[in-house]
């Protein structure tokens, strides 16, 4: 996607060839600052501190992980300590613990002097097949995207509503609720896209509105809570969002305040379908609500925001009263049933077991 003009992906070598460059996240919108990340130690807080964000990033940030780790010391106990370092750092992203879980299982075999090497081409090799995935599921969803636009008048544009980001920030390229929307502009296809602030990080005011911004996509910025008043109204004809992790029933767990949004649309009648790269299936898992660990993020994300002041400045201030406790769950479960739909890489599945085995009958 581009950047002032510039194609990027969020994660590249350095040129120095070992060095893993990403696009450090908590400074957008307001300074666009690009780190090196040089040792496991760097990847772990990278994805803890959220630096990088969205499941399929973190994966892919994971597995250069280990590509670093290995560099310097490519023992089995590095290994399984580079595993274990990064996998500690976000538990709800199931990507995470699948980039981990791959690499691992592809090095462990290896003799030591070639894992570095092998770990490096691996982790390319799924940033790659992450960007193809994205872009497939881009195609699969413009078709419901055409769909409710041939029943507009011309020059009417479909409008969507999207929660977070799951942008292509959110991965290598494209993203996964957005490709839809990046390959209808592609196709010239008027689309608007109303865009959650996302509290309390407000990915979608700083992350999701920043990417359109670059890109020429025609949105609106509205507060969380507004999403139920416009489906009320009439001015939303369809909600994506992303995913974290999907279970093998069709239980959706992303951003807190998804599951806010399928209520509000299942009431009004809008259909709201789930982005979704089939590594953020979690077949272990039947039931999202009591099986899928939530992760507790610290009150200060509550507590503080942070923006442009007047004076050119980027700040934080407090807008709750010092003493006030906070609680901060950073995902919610949305249930299968209120899902219309699993946009995936292959097609788009029912929110079902039934669904999602037909299109992926490998894990029956």
């Amino acid at each position: 996607m581009k950047v002032g003009g510039r194609s990027y992906r969020t994660i590249w070598l350095n040129a120095d060839g070992w060095g893993v460059d990403v696009i450090d996240q908590r400074w957008l919108p307001h300074e666009f600052r690009i780190a090196t990340l040089r040792n496991v130690g760097d990847a772990a807080m990278a994805i803890r501190d959220m630096w990088v964000r969205g499941a399929p990033l973190i994966g892919v940030t994971a597995a250069y992980g280990v590509a670093l780790a290995t560099r310097e010391d490519p023992s089995d106990a590095a290994l399984d300590a580079a595993w274990e370092r990064l996998h500690a750092t976000r538990p709800t992203a199931i990507n995470l613990r699948w980039a981990l879980d791959a690499v691992r299982a592809h090095l462990r075999p290896l003799d030591p002097a070639k894992r570095a090497a092998a770990a490096y081409a691996q982790a390319a090799e799924i940033a790659g097949e992450d960007v193809k995935i994205n872009r497939a599921i881009g195609h699969n969803g413009l078709a419901i995207i055409r769909s409710l636009a041939a029943k507009k008048r011309p020059g009417e544009p479909v409008n969507i509503l999207t929660h977070c980001n799951a942008g292509w920030l959110a991965t290598v390229d494209y993203g996964t609720a957005t490709a839809p929307i990046y390959l209808a502009m592609e196709e010239g296809l008027p689309v608007h896209v109303y865009v959650d602030e996302t509290r309390p990080r407000n990915q979608g005011a700083s992350l999701t509105a920043w990417e359109f911004v670059n890109h020429g996509a025609s949105h609106t910025l509205v507060v969380d809570n507004a999403g139920g008043h416009l489906m009320q109204h009439g001015a939303v004809d369809l909600v994506i969002v992303g995913t974290d992790r999907t279970t093998a029933y069709g239980d959706v767990c992303n951003k807190i305040g998804t599951y806010l949004k399928a209520l509000a649309a299942r009431d009004n009648g809008v259909p709201f379908y789930v982005a979704l790269p089939s590594p953020t299936i979690d077949w272990t898992v039947r039931d999202g609500v009591s099986e899928i660990p939530i992760e507790e993020r610290s009150a200060d994300e509550v507590h503080f925001v942070q923006g442009l002041g007047d004076d050119g400045k980027v700040s934080r201030v407090r807008i709750s009263p010092k003493g006030s406790p906070a609680a901060n769950p950073a995902f919610d479960v949305t249930p299968a049933r209120l899902v219309t739909g699993l946009i995936t890489e292959r097609g788009i599945a029912k929110a079902s077991p039934e669904g999602l085995k037909a299109l992926f009958p490998e894990r029956v």
